[in-house]
């Protein structure tokens, strides 16, 4: 069993603790500190199976949102391509913010070209906001998690 599985595997052991009667488990391929709170993202429009899909989650803190060391931290999954399906622990119910990038080279940090710095990997936003022209306001990808389990879906934009 690959190391990434039976690090989930473990962690599902460990929740199974913590949920309650009738509430679901945790979904395979969680990521993030564990927690009694986590929501299930799928990701669509995955072009290939190759590396990570990096979710970083932000607190509800606009002055924070895609700053440098502004996240709250970022989980890591395998990348499956036409999507990838993957749970998110968050420390507690409330408001937050995701940005997701498909890091297909798996060094870690999104991948940018030319002179403006557009990123040349995929990436996306809860809510899934336009980004055509500049990045998205915090306000447009603010997301009320208000209780374990919920589900929300990303598309990936790839430039």
């Amino acid at each position: 069993m690959p190391r990434r599985l039976r690090a989930t595997a473990a962690a599902l052991a460990s929740i199974a603790g913590v949920a309650g009667a009738g509430e679901a488990m945790a979904a395979p391929n969680c990521a993030g500190p564990q927690s009694e709170t986590w929501i299930n993202i799928t990701i669509d429009n995955v072009r290939n199976d190759s590396g990570l899909m990096a979710v970083t989650l932000y607190a509800d803190e606009p002055r924070k949102f895609l700053v440098r060391h502004g996240s709250m931290y970022v989980g890591r999954v395998d990348a499956a391509a036409p999507e990838t399906k993957m749970c998110l622990f968050v420390p507690k119910p409330g408001v937050y913010a995701i940005a997701v990038y498909h890091d297909e080279d798996g060094s870690g940090k999104i991948n940018r070209g030319g002179m403006l710095g557009i990123p040349t990997e995929g990436f996306g936003f809860s809510n899934n906001p336009a980004t055509i022209a500049s990045l998205p306001s915090f306000r447009s990808v603010r997301l009320h998690i208000a209780k374990t389990n919920l589900s929300t879906r990303i598309t990936l934009k790839y430039p």
